[in-house]
């Protein structure tokens, strides 16, 4: 227990609960963290199906960041509107089980699970792949400290909300601070020199063209640059995390993490472009990172290189902290809709969702050791998921702004039938330039989950079936208590609590307690003199019913032995008679 207290820290009581909300402060590392680390990894998973193109790739990641960005303030004015309309949370879940059914509810939920499992492997993995670019001799033992990092997060989180968030806050705001200085000082760079700055430290040349341009190319290079957009639902599915005013609070963190990407996403396009900066091949000797080449590019490797390049590594590692956030509240909604066991339902010593917590741990150490930490092996599996949720969630909210009716719904239904048609579309591009590269296993994943909830869903209706019944109550004839008492040693208080458990029923224990390094007295030592031979003369002034009157001394955990003071009736009979009115004999 006390190693227990030092790891994860005391047991929390549910009035603590207000205690654990956060502001936006906190809020933009504990669930942006996802959103805002796609920036590292998004426009390089592009760059990386670019490189067929040679030099020509580079002017395509422009347009390719531009048109995601505009998809994300699409999803970001719909996500709004879904703060404000389910303030207690579950985000797609919750809107499609109230507008599309419970079958769109599950799929949802199904997409999203698998989502948060994804990103917790591809954060991490990312992390620890921008580490190993700069420590190449790490490269070897990249699954280990993948899996060093998801053990140090996944007991980061069984401590609270509260302190994940003061823990993820430094490295996050270091990182926005570190990247947007070097992203400030290239753009003037650039701006200065007339698009065609000096890189201080030069990055690898690009290599020759191997394909042709085609447009097959350019769409799988957008597709897995939508691996920028995910995490932006995580705020809506945790509303309830927030203080009050919950829904302000919510929203402002929304706008700001949003803002905060988009202004990444360019940035890191111009500069990569200006620069010509182009991704080299994940996994093989030479690898570097987009941004660590960038950042050579534009400050050098000096002590500031390795101060920015490190708080990439900590924010893409700790990312997978959104899904630790999200992942536990989905499956308490889905088990409390029966759909996922009941354990899922409870909070922890610290008030946190501790089953969700240690089985996303558990099935993202599986992707990991599968995947060998390799976050391109990773990606084509990742979106898929994120979009499937965002395409469910604006069209339920289109159904919600049409049976809600008004003036507010003229401009939202709007703008979530347009969420709905863009990320729907995003969807479509993204599960058939991936399909055979892995994004297949998605497709396949997603309804064996929604199967799975169904099943457990149907376990649990058989036991209610099994239960139920209409049938009138059958009196049984009343009978005594059973009164238990607990006693240290023989003292005043044992003697009252005694006396009171004797006035409430004939069958009265005794139980005593202790270790082998307790120096009590056994109350079996002197039970005859101090209760047995009193309970004799009892009877014989009153002819009162003698009372069953045992002490139990328990010595743990080495042995057990008891003392009957008084049986007035046998223990055979005893035994017979609650086990014929459906009770357990007390042992």
């Amino acid at each position: 227990m006390a190693v227990l207290d030092w790891l994860i820290g005391r047991h929390l009581s549910s009035h603590e609960e207000d205690e654990q909300h956060i502001g936006l402060a906190a809020g933009i590392p504990v669930l942006g963290l996802d959103a805002l680390s796609s920036a590292a990894y998004g426009p390089e998973a592009a760059l990386t199906l670019l490189l067929p193109l040679g030099a020509l790739g580079l002017a395509y990641i422009g347009p390719i960041s531009a048109l995601i960005s505009v998809i994300l303030l699409v999803v970001f004015f719909s996500y709004r509107q879904t703060i404000s309309a389910y303030p207690g949370g579950g985000g797609s879940y919750t809107v499609a089980k109230e507008n599309l059914g419970p079958r769109f509810a599950l799929l949802a939920g199904a997409a999203l699970a698998l989502d948060y499992t994804l990103n917790v492997a591809v954060g991490i993995s990312a992390g620890v792949g921008a580490l190993v670019s700069a420590i190449p001799e790490l490269l070897p033992h990249t699954v280990m400290l993948c899996l060093l990092t998801l053990l140090v997060l996944t007991i980061v989180n069984l401590r609270g909300i509260r302190e994940s968030g003061f823990v993820f806050m430094a490295p996050t705001y270091l990182f926005i601070a570190a990247l947007g200085i070097v992203l400030a000082i290239g753009i003037a760079k650039s701006v200065v020199s007339g698009g065609h700055p000096i890189p201080v430290d030069p990055p690898p040349s690009l290599p020759l063209p191997t394909e042709a341009l085609s447009i097959w190319i350019v769409v799988r290079a957008f597709a897995s640059g939508c691996t920028a957009m995910t995490g932006v639902e995580a705020v809506s599915n945790a509303v309830p995390i927030f203080r009050k005013p919950t829904i302000q609070v919510a929203q402002r963190t929304l706008t700001a993490i949003i803002l905060i990407l988009i202004a990444l996403l360019g940035g890191i396009a111009y500069l990569s472009t200006t620069y010509r900066i182009g991704a080299t091949a994940p996994g093989e000797a030479g690898y570097q990172s987009v941004l660590s080449m960038l950042v050579g590019a534009v400050i050098g490797r000096g002590p500031f290189y390795y101060v920015t390049i490190g708080s990439v590594v900590a924010v893409l590692a700790l990312s997978a902290n959104t899904s630790f956030a999200d992942f536990p509240r989905l499956c308490r909604v889905l088990a409390e809709d029966r759909f996922l066991p009941g354990g899922f339902v409870e909070r922890g010593r610290r008030l946190v969702y501790s089953w969700g917590i240690i089985s996303l741990a558990l099935l993202a150490a599986l992707l990991l050791i599968a995947f060998d930490g390799i976050t391109d092996r990773l990606i084509p599996l990742f979106a898929i998921g994120a979009f499937l949720a965002f395409t469910v969630s604006q069209a339920g909210m289109v159904i919600y702004w049409r049976r809600v009716g008004g003036r507010e719904s003229r401009v939202s239904m709007p703008l979530s039938a347009a969420g709905a048609i863009a990320t729907g579309l995003t969807l479509i591009v993204v599960a058939v330039s991936k399909f055979s590269d892995g994004a297949w296993l998605t497709l396949v994943f997603v309804p064996l989950l929604t199967f799975l909830f169904m099943r457990v869903n149907r376990h649990y209706r058989g036991i209610s079936e099994q239960i139920a019944t209409i049938e009138p109550l059958e009196m049984p004839a009343p009978q005594s208590p059973i009164a238990v008492l607990a006693a240290a040693s023989w003292n005043k208080m044992t003697q009252h609590g005694l006396k009171f458990a004797i006035r409430l029923s004939p069958e009265v224990y005794v139980v005593q307690i202790k270790t082998e390094r307790d120096n009590t007295e056994d109350l079996s030592d002197n039970w005859t003199l101090l209760v047995g031979s009193r309970a004799r003369r009892r009877d014989r002034r009153t002819q009162a019913r003698r009372p069953l009157l045992e002490l139990s001394t328990v010595l743990y955990p080495v042995r057990r032995f008891r003392h009957r003071a008084r049986e007035g009736q046998s223990r055979a009979r005893y035994r017979r008679r609650r086990t014929g009115s459906g009770h357990d004999p007390l042992v």
